[in-house]
């Protein structure tokens, strides 16, 4: 099978395992992981920065109003006569003056947690097989040295293979421990609370089609990384005309609408109405030395986010190869194993039979279940390579960073 393919490559990579219960899992780690939802806060935050930013391009207001009450004196023939008066007032014044990266991290994350636990009770199931076979061989020999058929060398040679095999279950039950307690909390659950569907898993993830490339070149532009570089340096561009702005007077325009009145209703009259304009014009001059400071920083600042934007296109560039490279030799090794696993079963059964026939000596015996064990172990880590070899060319690619639909 041919390790790529021209096909594009979709966003939710994830799906082409067919595996639902992978699915889920990414699902659940964009709903409820803790360093998502704040990468998912920091992007709000960024969005209402922008916001802010923008609206400084339009006119700023201020409503105003007051209500007063007063007491006066007015001298008459009579004497001194108080009277109350009151005075509404309303005025409109007006003046005129630009870590997502969680989620790639997070689809990635899970997926190899949910492979390396997989993987893992792979590798314990065949050390089990491995296991059984040898005591059923370790038992025969006991037979066969109580009836003087073999040495008790060879029943020592059969325990020492045997309980080498045994010293390898408590790891790989460890590393399956391990990836589970990793994707439990990747999807927001206590590590102990790992999902019964991954912990049942027996075989990771394998793609049953060559992987989509696709365009190699608009792949590497999704990357978060590089989206990042490109925007910086489209920033740090602009700043070079906000800098160069500052060299220009700036102009303020204003104007004011209020109206008054001894009642609320006399507000809004027309003979309460009122407004000015002015200043019409207002000339800001700028320190002409200190902007062309600034401009030079702007330019400076854009040359340094040129050279982060071309290393990090090199470097982009470098893992995709490296990925493509490791997964196409990834592919070729299983390959390969899959085939001496075949011929080691085959010998190891034709053994077995010469042996009870009394054809083969115990050696021989020991020799080829070793072989086998060895080419089943090989083959069991050669798969979990395979899968975390596909998963980094997705992350090299940038796939996962653009928003999909939840998974439910």
């Amino acid at each position: 099978m041919a390790a790529t393919t021209t096909a594009s490559t979709p966003a939710a990579w994830w799906r082409l395992y067919d595996d639902p219960v992978l699915d889920d899992l990414i699902g659940q780690a964009f709903a409820a992981n803790t360093d998502l939802r704040v990468a998912t806060a920091n992007l709000r935050r960024a969005r209402a920065e922008l916001a802010e930013s923008g609206a400084a391009r339009l006119p700023t207001t201020t409503v105003s109003g007051s209500a007063v009450e007063a007491q006066q004196s007015v001298s008459t023939i009579n004497g001194p006569v108080p009277f109350r008066s009151e005075f509404y007032r309303l005025g409109f014044d007006a003046s005129y003056e630009i870590d997502l990266y969680g989620r790639v991290g997070r689809s990635v994350e899970a997926a190899r947690a949910y492979a390396d636990a997989c993987s893992a009770a792979r590798q314990l199931a065949v050390a089990q097989r491995s296991l059984q076979l040898q005591s059923d061989s370790f038992a025969l020999t006991v037979v066969r040295v109580a009836a003087g058929r073999d040495s008790p060398l060879d029943a020592a040679r059969a325990r020492a293979q045997l309980e080498t095999t045994r010293a390898t279950l408590p790891g790989f039950a460890a590393d399956r421990r391990s990836a589970l307690f990793r994707l439990s909390v990747l999807t927001g659950k206590p590590p102990t609370a790992a999902d019964p569907r991954a912990a049942a898993c027996t075989a990771p993830p394998i793609l049953k089609q060559p992987l989509p490339w696709g365009d190699g070149a608009a792949m590497l532009r999704r990357r978060p990384d590089v989206r990042r570089a490109d925007r910086q340096l489209a920033a740090a561009t602009a700043r070079i005309g906000v800098a160069t702005a500052d060299l220009y007077p700036r102009i303020s325009l204003g104007g004011a609408v209020s109206g008054q009145g001894t009642t609320p209703g006399a507000v809004f009259s027309s003979n309460g109405f009122g407004f000015s304009i002015g200043p019409l014009i207002s000339w800001s001059f700028p320190n002409i030395v200190a902007a062309r400071a600034r401009i030079e920083q702007a330019r400076a600042n854009t040359e340094a986010a040129l050279a982060t934007f071309d290393g990090t296109v090199l470097g982009a560039l470098r893992e995709t190869e490296t990925s493509l490279s490791d997964y196409a030799a990834s592919l070729d090794r299983n390959a390969a194993l899959r085939s001496a696993r075949i011929q080691s079963g085959e010998a190891a059964r034709i053994v077995r039979l010469r042996y009870k026939a009394g054809a083969e000596n115990f050696l021989a015996v020991l020799d080829a279940e070793r072989t086998l064990a060895t080419t089943d172990a090989s083959l069991a880590s050669s798969d979990a390579a395979l899968t975390t070899a596909q998963i980094a060319v997705f992350k090299a690619l940038g796939g996962g960073w653009e928003m999909v639909p939840a998974v439910k």
